[in-house]
């Protein structure tokens, strides 16, 4: 039998099976009777087809899915649905993009695949075109014939906060893409979607890692998803009972897109950066490091050999022994590698946008970082699998996440005074351990609380 992720998109012709019966369904009900009604006074027409993706919540395992490790997230309630018509060959060849959240003014895109996102020009719509583009680009290669360009009428229903942490943005991207396949009478294998989106979104100029797509895509109700990745995968990992995640919101927004060169992106090349300078003092020709090292999980081989010469098989080792704890300037990193960082780089837009504004670059503390949560991600299955009681387990998984949140917020620096705030009131207020969520820097954190509590340990929180 064919794995979940092997499958195509599930298609159905009724809510039921989606949302189950009862106040949920009654409630989504509703919701796609506003989305058709605003669609028709929107567009003059019905919609053809309904897409629907989730938000997700990452348990444990961040900024580590660029890296190429593990992660361990689960879908939420929260979605994008998108409603969609393709036009006929009669009609003007737009995207027309609409929102039923009145916040979101209607974009209009010309119905072309190959144009370019004007990044210097934050627009909501640009999701879309990042689907659009994707999708366009990935049929091609697929030898899939989308027939003549067309225009469409588009419009958007989240639900996910967005800058909240919880993968709004892939939420949307997904769904999009989705939309469009469908409106396209294609379908595709989940694995290659959750692949092709996570290109689909660095359009927009983040170098996401894939795991917010990946779990958008090849969620199941009632798990949380062990994502692997270099070919994506995702194992079921089912939690322990008497236990709930609870989601909390910092209400600071956190701007991933907009502040990518000093925040995300900037994360994202010191890493690279690190995994470089550990390959060459590690014994790698300077030629061979700069064109073959993207990673840190490029390097954990040489990591642990280093280690195991000194009694350890822990990458972090290496990364104690050989980086500087004090951030490194560009011209001492270009003193070990010999060569300009934007050749480095491979002068990409995105990393080049990095460079104009670091001022220097931790690759101790990142390096750090990412091997020590890799292990957390493990460790987190592994207790989940074992047979200790599951109020042990509760208690273990707790304390990781505690870990997690720590190293995020010292070596990985992407919390902020508010996520401190409420990560010390979650715990504080009976939480068994409670870390920042997402990218960070803003947006949400996850509390695991005993579920005799949660009644009370919400009004507490709020309170």
């Amino acid at each position: 039998m064919a794995s979940h992720e092997d499958l195509p998109i599930p298609v159905f012709s009724a809510l039921e099976p989606v949302y189950g019966d009862g106040s949920l369904l009654d409630e989504a009900q509703l919701r796609f009777e506003t989305l058709k009604s605003k669609f028709q006074e929107f567009f003059g027409h019905q919609p053809e087809v309904f897409a629907r993706s989730p938000g997700r919540v990452n348990l444990i395992g961040e900024h580590i899915d660029y890296e190429g490790y593990s992660v361990l997230p689960m879908a939420i309630r929260q979605d994008t649905i998108i409603a969609i018509r393709k036009r006929d060959a009669t009609e003007s060849k737009e995207l027309q993009i609409a929102n039923v959240n009145e916040k979101y003014p209607m974009c209009s895109y010309p119905a072309n695949p190959d144009q370019d996102i004007d990044l210097k020009n934050h627009k909501w719509g640009h999701y879309f075109i990042c689907g659009y583009k994707g999708f366009h680009e990935f049929a091609k290669m697929r030898g899939f014939d989308v027939g003549e360009t067309v225009g469409l009428d588009v419009l958007i229903d989240g639900t996910v906060p967005t800058g909240s942490g919880l993968s709004s943005s892939a939420a949307f991207v997904c769904s999009a893409t989705i939309a469009i396949m469908a409106a396209f009478d294609a379908n595709f294998p989940k694995k290659e979607l959750a692949q092709l989106t996570c290109e689909c979104e660095r359009h927009i100029g983040t170098q996401s890692g894939g795991m917010d797509q990946a779990i958008s895509i090849m969620a199941k109700s009632g798990f949380a998803e062990l994502i692997d990745f270099n070919p994506i995968r995702a194992s079921d990992v089912q939690l322990p009972s008497g236990g709930t995640f609870v989601i909390c919101h910092s209400l600071a927004e956190s701007q991933k897109a907009v502040t990518a060169a000093t925040n995300y992106n900037n994360r994202v090349v010191e890493c690279r950066l690190a995994a470089i300078v550990l390959a060459i003092k590690l014994g790698m020709e300077l030629k061979e490091a700069i064109s073959n090292v993207k990673t840190l999980s490029d390097v954990e081989g040489l990591c642990v050999r280093f280690a195991n010469d000194h009694g350890s098989s822990d990458p972090v080792v290496a990364v104690k022994e050989l980086l500087n704890e004090e951030p490194y300037t560009a011209e001492e990193i270009e003193k070990i590698t010999e060569e300009g960082l934007p050749l480095v780089l491979g002068n990409s837009a995105s990393s080049l946008d990095v460079l104009k504004v670091a001022e220097n670059f931790k690759l101790f503390q990142r390096a750090s970082h990412v091997y020590s949560e890799a292990k957390r991600v493990y460790a987190f299955r592994d207790t989940v699998l074992s047979d200790l009681r599951d109020d042990e387990k509760l208690k273990k998984l707790g304390d990781l996440m505690n870990e997690s949140h720590y190293s995020c917020s010292v070596l990985f620096e992407c919390s902020c005074p508010e996520l401190e705030e409420l990560v010390k009131t979650c715990r504080v207020n009976g939480a068994l351990g409670a870390r920042l969520t997402g990218a960070g820097w803003g947006g949400c954190a996850v509390a695991l609380v005993k579920e005799s509590i949660v009644p009370q340990f919400i009004l507490n929180v709020k309170g």
